[in-house]
């Protein structure tokens, strides 16, 4: 979300991004897609969406500068993905809101 915030609203010493632009979309991404994971809000799809994101993010801004994570500041991004398809594979657990949700009906 922290990221996400940066991107949209400028916080946290970063500077806005056009809504309709690349960076505008990952934006919107990060902020609300964080949220519905904090929360546990359509975990399965959101993660696999943003784990798509982190995957891109990794290929277009850090793998242009080397091979390795760790040598071109991508490990955050590499990181991100696999947590994310790891909760996209074994969803939101037993305190998300998709488990209430499910558990109600």
């Amino acid at each position: 979300m922290p990221h996400g915030a940066q991107k949209l609203f400028g916080v946290l010493e970063g500077d806005a991004a056009e809504l309709v632009s690349r960076r505008g979309l990952a934006g919107v991404l990060e902020f609300f897609g964080g949220f519905a994971l904090l929360v546990g809000l359509f975990t399965r799809p959101v993660a696999f969406v943003l784990s798509g994101l982190m995957a891109a993010a990794y290929f277009i801004a850090h793998a242009p500068r080397g091979f390795w994570p760790i040598l071109n500041a991508g490990e955050l991004a590499a990181l991100y993905c696999f947590v994310f398809l790891f909760l996209a594979a074994n969803g939101g657990g037993t305190w998300s809101l998709d488990y209430w949700l499910r558990r109600k009906k």
